[in-house]
Order: structure tokens, then C-alpha cells, then sequence
């Protein structure tokens, strides 16, 4: 028998859908689970968009007021799928009501309101995890599987990058339910807090910690038409950002990411150079992970793809899903999460990424986009 997990989920847009289908899907892969996520309540603001919602992915019932969703003693977890600006209030009070939280990314708009939600749910002693869902990727685990293997050897560089191309058009507004990512009061920064941190979260977590940034930031368009007002306001969001950062194993990384690469609509490639060997991979190709190992022998030394689906238990995850050879794709990395955080519960202990470690990603954040700002070299 499973013990329920009551879900109360705040936001019914692209992350709203995306963590529905974990929860609904969770079970079903993942049967030795002992809890099992009962979809008990969704919430926005218009009551007929979450009632439509609702309908569709099967929730039980709708709130239109976080407030009465965080009050039911009838929700254990609270999943933040709303813009940025609201992540604070929201985990706060959910900590002081004693709930669960999941919460998406980036954690924050800056360093001080993370550090605060870090505070409430560390005081509350609540069970907590961010959506950095790219760690749950088969290919970038058995990435660090690897790495913590010592197989790599000293690490001299680590690069990313994240490229999009959906935000050229000028007569693109900003702000409002579609667009608040465009608007500064909404999101806290552009594709710094959008993009990066996912770049960001998997590098601490492939390779430690980022001591100190140099970085640049450009926003292309001054003005946009903000749709709440109607009036041209300035952008005051980054279009587009690039950093150096030394690691704390004496690494050198690169970042790079914009919303201004054209015929890129999520472009997101790692690699990292050891002196034994190199890993890269791309969402492109997520199953894949290229490899080079200096060991090989001769004339067959070269870099080689490792198809990351082996059903053996040689693969992480893939024992969950099909025969190999037969991929999987980017909903299910939020099934995995779904199934982690699920036996953290099982087991008592924190499921990573934790508030603790989003925090981490947020102070790497907010010293890119000081360092820009300044034109200097910040520490983190």
C-alpha cells in the first residue's frame, strides 16, 4: 500500500504541466515507491483558466488564492510554479504552515530573498527541492557518476552554454501572464536567473563550487511596449550574458547564454576537461554522452558517444523505462525528480537540489550580473 502525498501545485503554465505529468506519471515507473502524489488542488488567480486546468490534468479540486491552498489541512506539498517575484512569499508561508515545497527555479530574484526561504524551510525542518531538473538527465548523471569516480583526473576547464533565439522581434512586449521572463520587476534578471542557473546548478554540481566572475551582460532592446500599462518601458532585463569564473578545484569555467541566437531555441551543451578525460553533452541529444578517454590505446583513441539507455542498472534511471537503444526525453527528467524527492521522503534525508544548494546558484547569479554591472572581477 502507498501513502499519499497531497499536491497542492501554484501556476498552471509550462511548469505547472510539466510537473503534473510527474506526479501522475511517478507511480507507474517508479512502483516500489512508498508514497504516491494525490493531485489535490491547483491555484491561480482566474478561476476559469485553473478550472480548465484542473479538468485536464485531474485535479481534484481549484483555490484561487494561494493563501486558502496553503491554509488546507488537506495539502501536504506545495509546488511554486509562478514568476519569480513570488517564490518568496509564498515558500515562507508554506514553511511557517509546515508544508512540503517544491519549488521552481531559479529559487529567487536575488541573494537575500533565497536567503530567506533557505531560513524559513531550514527552521521549519520541511522537507525541500528545487526544479534544476537537467541534474536528472540519465546522460549528465552518469556524467557524474564519472567524475566522482576520479576517472577524469585534475580538472582544468568546464564550459557551457544556453541559446535561445525567441526574443528578437522588437514589437515583443514584455510583461503579463506570457512575457513576465521579459520584465525585470517579474523575473529579477533575463537569461542570468533563466538560463544560466540551470548552466550554473549543474556545475556546482558536476564540479564544485565558483569562487569569483568576470562577466558581461546586453540588453539589444532598449524599450518594449509592457503589457499591463501599454506604455514603452525600458528593458531592464539581460538579453544576453557571458562569464569567466574560477572554480573552487582551480578550474576555469566558461558560460555562455542569450535570448539572441538565431535558429537556437534551447541550445544548452556542457563539456568539462579532465587530464585523463573529457565529457560534453547536449539537450539536443540529452541521451548521449560523448566521452574521450586518453587511455584508449593508439590509433583508436578519439572521442566516442555512449548511448545512455543500458536497462541493466548500468545506466542511472534507465532500469525505470525501456529496452536499450530506445531514448527517453526531457518530461521524464521531471518524473525522476518527482521519484527522488519522493524516496527522500522514505528515507529522511534532504533531496538535492535543496534550498541550501539552489542558494548557492542564486549568490553565483547575483555576482554575474554585479560583475557586469561594475565591469570588475566579483567574488561570490
Amino acid at each position: 500500500m502507498t501513502k499519499p502525498l497531497n499536491i497542492g501545485v501554484i501556476g498552471y503554465g509550462f511548469m505547472g504541466r510539466t510537473h503534473s505529468n510527474g506526479y501522475k506519471r511517478v507511480n507507474d515507473f517508479f512502483p516500489e515507491l512508498k508514497y504516491r502524489p494525490v493531485l489535490k488542488a491547483a491555484c491561480a488567480r482566474s478561476k476559469e483558466k485553473i478550472q480548465e486546468f484542473a479538468d485536464q490534468w485531474g485535479y481534484e479540486s481549484i483555490e484561487t488564492d494561494w493563501k486558502a491552498l496553503i491554509a488546507r489541512p488537506d495539502i501536504d506539498a506545495v509546488d511554486i510554479c509562478v514568476p519569480n517575484n513570488l517564490h518568496k512569499e509564498i515558500a515562507i508561508a508554506a514553511a511557517k504552515a509546515g508544508k512540503m515545497i517544491l519549488c521552481e527555479k531559479p529559487l529567487a530574484i536575488n541573494v537575500p530573498d533565497a536567503e530567506e526561504m533557505t531560513l524559513a524551510v531550514e527552521k521549519a525542518g520541511v522537507a525541500n527541492t528545487v526544479w534544476y531538473n537537467y541534474r536528472r538527465v540519465p546522460a549528465v548523471t552518469f556524467a557524474k557518476q564519472i567524475i566522482d569516480s576520479g576517472r577524469l583526473g585534475r580538472i582544468f576547464h568546464y564550459r557551457a552554454n544556453f541559446l535561445q533565439d525567441w526574443t528578437i522581434n522588437a514589437d515583443l512586449p514584455q510583461g503579463g501572464n506570457a512575457l513576465w521572463r521579459l520584465d525585470a520587476a517579474a523575473a529579477g534578471s533575463g537569461v542570468t536567473g533563466d538560463l544560466l542557473s540551470h548552466c550554473i546548478d549543474t556545475a556546482i554540481w558536476l564540479n564544485g563550487k565558483v569562487t569569483d566572475v568576470s562577466a558581461m551582460t546586453e540588453t539589444f532592446i532598449k524599450e518594449r511596449v509592457h503589457t499591463e500599462t501599454g506604455a514603452r518601458q525600458k528593458v531592464t532585463i539581460d538579453d544576453a550574458c557571458a562569464f569567466l569564473c574560477h572554480f573552487e578545484n582551480g578550474s576555469l569555467g566558461l558560460f555562455e547564454s542569450t535570448r539572441y541566437a538565431r535558429g537556437h531555441k534551447a541550445l544548452y551543451t556542457l563539456e568539462i576537461n579532465g587530464e585523463k578525460m573529457s565529457l560534453r553533452w547536449d539537450l539536443h541529444d540529452l541521451h548521449r554522452l560523448e566521452v574521450f578517454d586518453y587511455q584508449d590505446e593508439g590509433p583508436l583513441r578519439g572521442w566516442r558517444s555512449v548511448h545512455v539507455t543500458d536497462n541493466s542498472g548500468e545506466h542511472p534511471y534507465m532500469d525505470k523505462w525501456w529496452v536499450p537503444g530506445l531514448q527517453i526525453g526531457y518530461e521524464h527528467t521531471f518524473v525522476h525528480q518527482v521519484a527522488d524527492f519522493l524516496k527522500s521522503l522514505e528515507q529522511g534525508t534532504p533531496c538535492s537540489p535543496t534550498f541550501r544548494d539552489a542558494l548557492e546558484t542564486e549568490k553565483v547569479c547575483d555576482a554575474v550580473l554585479a560583475s557586469a554591472k561594475e565591469r570588475c572581477w566579483k567574488t561570490v
